[in-house]
């Protein structure tokens, strides 16, 4: 990689500092002075910004309680993010794997890593996330079927994939996909006639939302989590 973008990447400096930093003679490659911008470096090379030497972050991978009226981005002028909910100096670099609505609560994970976060997201993935759907109307057989063959969304040319569902109660079902259609969860409900009344992710792939983690609250992701999502 570029020494701007190693430089820039491993301290809070912009590109443009720290080309800046690079041509006034602070960089130094192996104890050597450099003042080109764009020489080659890998991660582990010895660099040192005015005799600090200097690593690249570790990724980082966390999960998240999403609380109900908070919305999935990194920043919003109007609405608070989930963003909102972490202490400052971790937020930077990360990214939301999978959103979720503002009225929709549950598990959402964060990451540095974008090859990570393309695995769970990519509908060329099979990565199923589950979610706890309270309904307005009772849950039949011939609704669930269904769901469990694919349905076909208002203005959508094709169905949803099939998907998975246990039945809970005569009000409240746990609806597993692969998908991430826009709204997709709310719209297949209503597709077999029912309405969705309360939306709850507490799963995805093999990671399950942790109990002990209240609304709002975060916690780093164990080392079986994350490779259980590779």
């Amino acid at each position: 990689m570029r020494l701007d973008y190693f430089i820039a990447n491993a301290t809070a400096l912009s590109r443009r500092d720290a080309k800046k930093a690079i041509s006034s003679g602070l960089v130094k490659i192996e104890g050597r002075t450099c003042r080109k911008a764009g020489t080659q470096v890998m991660p582990e090379t010895g660099i040192t910004l005015e005799g600090q030497s200097l690593s690249l972050p570790v990724e980082r991978y966390l999960m998240l309680h999403k609380p109900e009226g908070v919305i999935s981005a990194t920043k919003d002028s109007r609405q608070p993010t989930v963003m909102d909910l972490l202490p400052a100096e971790i937020r930077r670099g990360l990214h939301i794997a999978g959103r979720l609505d503002a009225d929709t609560t549950g598990l959402l994970l964060l990451t540095t890593d974008g090859q990570w976060s393309h695995r769970i997201t990519s509908p060329r993935v099979n990565c199923p996330k589950t979610y706890r759907v309270t309904l307005m109307e009772p849950m039949d057989a011939d609704a669930i079927a269904q769901l469990e063959q694919g349905v076909l969304l208002h203005d959508e040319p094709r169905p949803t994939r099939p998907a998975s569902v246990c039945q809970l109660s005569e009000r409240v079902i746990d609806l597993s996909i692969s998908e991430g259609r826009y709204h997709q969860v709310k719209r297949m409900l209503a597709a077999v006639g029912n309405h969705v009344n309360g939306l709850h992710r507490w799963r995805i792939g093999s990671v399950v939302l942790d109990p002990a983690l209240a609304p709002g609250q975060y916690r780093e992701l164990t080392c079986e989590e994350i490779s259980g999502l590779a």
